[in-house]
This record gives structure tokens, C-alpha cells and sequence, in this order.
């Protein structure tokens, strides 16, 4: 209990210093939010100074207040669950985030079950077979492995996507058919985000499961050398026993690396997002950059850090429940 505890105190602090870095950071790069929400609210008539000050209050950026009173008005408003009002999208940022949530907790859910699920079972049996036909998989993972996310997703929109060259199987773009589909709970809208999920999915699985592949693989080749492992066989146990003993030990330590991998997929899926311009926080985070809507770059960088934090935690935790060693520790 000592050992959850003392985790949960490093990631309370990390996620105070997520919240105070997004909001330094709006108010330290170039550019003004508050004169673009004017600069819009002018093309529909004129911006007088209440009118000014209505939109700094709007977007927390009253340049009245001191630096600190309006720090403690942005953790009291996060306290609340108000993350401010985007200009752009003329809507709170919080009920933005949820709408945009959905589909990245999605692709992100899938895709890290199925690398973390097969990488670790296809790194077992790779290191079972070691020096036999199988090994040809490794030089094909460390490729995967080197490929970054957004050029990996651009090659398979060129192959499979029907925006592409060759094949133009699936879906490449949106997060369904936005000309032909209406939202709801009914079979085409299903199956179209089904089907526009694919290839955000397959990028994301294709870049990561090398990882937990050749960290498993390496992992079950040192246990197999264990003393408890070669008894197991000495023993004339069934072969599916003597790899399941090699394998839970050796999962050990790929579950503690899952923290380091979960950050790397999450920052990948930005990417993959942009190119598919699938409709998650990723897409909306690059949009809002480009439109210098800092309120809703500022929401969305808090929820992703939350989100990394949540999942590093969850991670933690689960390596102290399965690991006896890690509940020992003073």
C-alpha cells in the first residue's frame, strides 16, 4: 500500500506541473488570443473596450489581473471542471474535449490491447524458437520499430487508402462518412467508423507492438536460463507449462516499461490523427494551433496529460499488485 501511495504522490505532482507548464505557455509564446477572438468578433460588428474586456474574462487572459490571480482563477475554474471557451469553435472547451475524446480513447484502447496482447505473445514464441526460421521477425519488427508513426500512416493511405495510388481498399479520411452518414445509433453509421478506424488502428499497432515484441523476446530468453525454469523441464513438464512459467516472470518487466511505451503511442496517435484527419483531440489539437486558440490548446494538452498520467499510474499499480517484490520495498 506504501508503494501506491508513493507513486500517487509523484503523479499528483507531475500532473500540478502539467497544469501550471499549460498555463505559462499561452502566456510566454508569441501571439495574442485575446486579439484574435476580437479580430473575429469585429467581422461581425465592432469590438468596443466592454467588448474587449467581456472576451478577456471569456478566455482567462485579463492582462488587468496580476500573474498570479489569474493562476489561481485557472486552478479554481479547473477545480470546477471549467477549462475556459474556444473562440474558434464558440463552445466550452470541456464539452469540445468530450466530443473529441471519444475517438482517440478508442483507436488508443484497441491498438495498445492488440500490440501489448500479441507482441508479448508473438515475443514469447520468438524466443522459444530462437535460432530457427522464426528469428526472420525480428529484423522486420526493428524496421516497424524505426518508422515514424506519421510516415507509416502516409504509406498505408498511399497503399490501402481510397485516397491513395494502388489498392484504395479502406476508408483514409474522417472518422466516417460525413456526406452519406448520418450520426446515430444505427448500422451504416457503425460500420462506416468501423471501417474508417482500420487504418488509424493498424498505423498505431504496426508502430508500437515491436516494441513490447523485442522487449519480450529478451525478457524470455534471460528467464529461460533460470534455475526454476530448467527444473520445470528437467522435470518433464508440458512444454505450454514450462513457457508460462518463463512468461509471467518475464512479463514483469515489460508491464513496467508499458508506462514509457504509453507515452510514446499517445504522441504517435497525434500524428496518425493529423493524416487520417481522424476527428480525435490530436486532429482538433493541430487545428486549434493553427487557428491560435490557445484556450483550447491549453484544455487539450491538460487532458493528454492527464490521460498519460492516468495510464502510467494504472500501469504502476498494476506491476505492484502482480510483482510481490515491488509491495516489499519500505
Amino acid at each position: 500500500m506504501s508503494a501506491v501511495l508513493r507513486r500517487l504522490a509523484v503523479y499528483f505532482l507531475a500532473a500540478w506541473v502539467a497544469i501550471t507548464v499549460s498555463f505559462l505557455l499561452p502566456r510566454v509564446v508569441p501571439g495574442n488570443p485575446v486579439a484574435g477572438a476580437v479580430a473575429r468578433a469585429s467581422q461581425s460588428g465592432n469590438c468596443n473596450s466592454q467588448c474587449v474586456l467581456a472576451v478577456e474574462e471569456q478566455l482567462g487572459f485579463d492582462v488587468h489581473k496580476s500573474l498570479w490571480d489569474q493562476y489561481v482563477e485557472y486552478i479554481g475554474n479547473l477545480s470546477h471542471g471549467n477549462l475556459g471557451h474556444s473562440w474558434s469553435e464558440n463552445a466550452p472547451v470541456g464539452s469540445l474535449i468530450l466530443s473529441y475524446l471519444p475517438w482517440t480513447l478508442a483507436v488508443l484502447g484497441l491498438a495498445t490491447t492488440i500490440s501489448f496482447v500479441a507482441g508479448t505473445t508473438i515475443g514469447t514464441f520468438v524466443a522459444w524458437r530462437r535460432g530457427s526460421w522464426i528469428d526472420w521477425i525480428m529484423p522486420g519488427a526493428t524496421f516497424f520499430q524505426a518508422i515514424p508513426y506519421f510516415f507509416l500512416a502516409l504509406v498505408l493511405v498511399l497503399i490501402f487508402g481510397q485516397t491513395g495510388t494502388m489498392l484504395r481498399w479502406l476508408p483514409s479520411l474522417f472518422g466516417y462518412d460525413i456526406y452519406t452518414v448520418t450520426p446515430g445509433f444505427n448500422g451504416p453509421y457503425i460500420s462506416s467508423v468501423i471501417a474508417h478506424a482500420i487504418l488509424p488502428v493498424a498505423t498505431v499497432v504496426l508502430a508500437s507492438i515491436a516494441g513490447f515484441l523485442v522487449a519480450m523476446r529478451n525478457q524470455v530468453i534471460t528467464t529461460m536460463d533460470e534455475d526454476f525454469v530448467l527444473m520445470a523441464a528437467a522435470k518433464g513438464l508440458h512444454t505450454r507449462t514450462v513457457i508460462w512459467y518463463a512468461a509471467r516472470n518475464a512479463l514483469l518487466p515489460v508491464v513496467s516499461n508499458f508506462t514509457i511505451a504509453i507515452s510514446l503511442v499517445v504522441s504517435g496517435q497525434i500524428l496518425v490523427e493529423i493524416v487520417f484527419n481522424y476527428p480525435g483531440i490530436g486532429y482538433h489539437l493541430n487545428d486549434a494551433l493553427g487557428k491560435l486558440d490557445y484556450s483550447l490548446v491549453q484544455g487539450i494538452f491538460v487532458v493528454i496529460t492527464l490521460i498519460v498520467l492516468a495510464a502510467n499510474l494504472l500501469a504502476d499499480v498494476v506491476y505492484v499488485l502482480i510483482d510481490p517484490r515491488a509491495r516489499q520495498i519500505a
